[in-house]
């Protein structure tokens, strides 16, 4: 596969995932910088916002197996991993697999599991392999985590912990779609028959998992000047050194970066990177891995915010 096949392999499965997920196409394209660049996605929106059913589309479009865990404060470790059983009759035990072992995994409401189960998807998302009982079994290249969270909601829910977040590599805030499109999604789903089946059902699989891994090598092979690392660099530095912020980013968070500003080239059709990708990316990015300080948080700033102002006063290569 070249890059132009790959291109218009990405496109292919924008195609199928926009035409049941209306309005998100911005949402959608994130999500396919992160599946290419071996990342994680955390996606944080209200309720009905396609959430759930964009994962879905999305394991439908690309043929990848498909889990589901509803995190609920009950929620115990070995439900995300799995456990060993004894077997009475063969007389030893014998691993029953949790959800986990799949390729595509939607997390869904992460935040209303406790910390100890959250803990369960570190190692999964870090390393794609999980230790039962002393054994590592591994997930596969392919295994990737769509995560979602209700940032309404706080009753009964529990607040990512740092190291968490920074195993997602991006952050996507979800919202309500325009007024035109909102409209435009009613009256398709006024013309079909109760209980049809309407979203992934439509989704056709035009990628197999060798377009994927095929995919990734591409991306690999995307050239990474050193001014773009040198501008990556400043970027995760400053918000160590931003007045407005308590915690920065870390060196994981820079590696990460970079490999999505690589995967954002390969989808854009070129095999080197610009500090337009970069600037594209660094937002989503780190907007879950820096702590603001009290100053910006008593003045009403976001994250977002003060991203963006970062990026805005530092100069980029050229």
């Amino acid at each position: 596969m070249d890059l132009q096949e790959f291109q218009k392999l990405a496109e292919s499965v924008r195609k199928e995932i926009g035409s049941v997920v209306q309005g998100q196409d911005r949402l959608i394209d994130f999500l396919m910088v992160s599946l290419f660049a071996r990342g994680h996605c955390l996606l944080e929106g209200p309720p009905g916002t396609a959430k759930t059913l964009l994962a879905r589309c999305l394991t439908q479009a690309t043929s990848l197996a498909f889990g589901r865990i509803q995190f609920t404060p009950d929620l115990m470790p070995g439900d995300v991993l799995g456990v060993n059983l004894f077997n009475f009759q063969t007389n030893e035990f014998r691993l029953t697999k949790g959800p986990v072992f799949t390729d595509i995994l939607l997390a869904d409401e992460i935040n209303r599991a406790p910390p100890k189960t959250q803990s369960a998807l570190l190692q999964a998302m870090n390393e794609r392999e999980v230790t039962i009982d002393g054994t590592s079994y591994p997930l596969g290249e392919e295994f990737f985590v769509v995560a979602t969270q209700n940032p309404i909601e706080q009753h009964g829910t529990y607040p990512l912990p740092e190291a968490q977040l920074d195993r997602f590599l991006f952050k996507l805030l979800v919202d309500f779609p325009d007024r035109d499109t909102e409209i435009n999604i009613l009256t398709r789903h006024a013309s079909q028959p109760l209980q049809s089946g309407r979203g992934p059902a439509t989704i056709k699989q035009v990628m197999t998992r060798e377009d994927l891994n095929a995919g990734h090598r591409i991306v690999d092979s995307i050239r990474l000047d050193r001014s773009i690392v040198e501008y990556i660099v400043s970027l995760a530095r400053a918000t160590r050194d931003d007045g407005e912020i308590l915690h920065g980013v870390s060196t994981r968070a820079a590696d990460a970066l970079a490999t999505a500003v690589r995967a954002h080239a390969a989808l854009d059709g070129r095999d080197y990177a610009i500090p337009d990708d970069v600037q594209a990316l660094v937002v989503p990015a780190f907007r879950h891995r820096i702590v603001l300080g009290p100053t910006a948080e008593i003045e009403g700033r976001t994250p977002d915010d003060v991203l963006n102002a970062i990026v805005n006063r530092m100069e980029a290569p050229r």
